[in-house]
């Protein structure tokens, strides 16, 4: 299905804004105090000490390793390379390498470990749940996925995950147990904070209304509030009367209306509301 104009720009500027909190998080928060949580930017970590070169920082190995692995995208992947991850994985080298120039960091913004730790993990599992949410990455381990996932039969998040593990173990050996502790936590937060936004951003309420009047909240549904609606008929399992049931997805403010109307015009009705984070169609999320 094509996308319209419209709906390219909305996700092309929400590609940039998810980058760029990535970016801060990276930049400002993980790489000052050696948080190491997995990915590109946490093998930038460990490799950084390692250089013999003092123009090979974090950022630069970040970059470059980004770009190889954008070249072995485009040279394994083909056509099911897509133009978001090229985009984004540009995008994430090039903000990165222009933090380094416009603000260098010499070290980390306060002396609060645990504050700073709280912000790599905020920014980049906020942005990174925006690109997901849009079927977008920012590359880097994201492309050796894909990569795994077409020629072997591994189990791809296994793998991943494993290989972040292994990256994060890395910090107690190069630096010391407490930044070591603070990238597996840092780590595990993250997975789980990843899930929780992407969830919050995609959630929808779902009304189950019972009524015997369907007119009054179909009429509402579909002409005030600009939603479709599914309607069927049931019987009371007491009093044997008839109803009508009314199933029909809305945006939280759409359901905070709905609600105030239905008790106001059909205080009869018996609703239900369940939250989704999942619902696809015309409206909502593409399938």
């Amino acid at each position: 299905m094509k996308i319209s104009l419209k709906a390219q720009f909305r996700d092309f500027l929400l590609m940039t804004a998810g980058i760029v909190l990535v970016s801060i998080g990276v930049y400002f928060f993980k790489f000052p105090n050696n948080f190491s949580m997995g990915g590109v930017s946490g093998l930038a970590v460990i490799l950084a000490p390692l250089s013999p070169f003092p123009w090979l920082t974090a950022s630069a190995i970040n970059g470059i390793i980004n770009i190889l692995f954008l070249f072995l995208g485009f040279a394994m992947l083909n056509r099911g390379f897509g133009l978001r991850t090229v985009y984004c994985s540009i995008l994430y080298s090039l903000v990165i390498q222009v933090f380094e120039w416009v603000c260098p960091m010499n070290g980390p913004l306060t002396n609060e470990k645990v504050l700073e730790l709280f912000f790599a993990v905020i920014f980049p599992a906020l942005g990174s749940a925006i690109l997901f949410n849009i079927d977008a990455s920012s590359g880097g381990t994201d492309i050796i996925a894909m990569i795994l996932k077409k020629y072997t039969g591994l189990d791809v998040g296994k793998a991943l995950l494993l290989s972040d593990v292994v990256i994060a173990g890395a910090t107690f050996l190069l630096f010391d147990i407490e930044t070591g502790l603070f990238s597996i936590l840092g780590l595990v937060l993250k997975s789980v904070l990843v899930d929780s936004v992407i969830e919050s951003l995609n959630r929808r309420k779902n009304f189950f209304i019972i009524t015997s009047n369907p007119e009054l909240a179909c009429n509402y549904i579909t002409k005030e509030l600009q939603r479709g609606a599914t309607v069927w008929e049931g019987q009371g399992a007491y009093t044997h009367e008839r109803h009508w049931v009314i199933l029909t997805a809305l945006s939280r403010g759409q359901a905070v209306v709905l609600r105030r109307f239905l008790k106001e015009k059909d205080p009869k009705a018996f609703f239900i509301i369940a939250n989704s984070s999942e619902i696809f169609g015309k409206g909502f999320l593409r399938a």
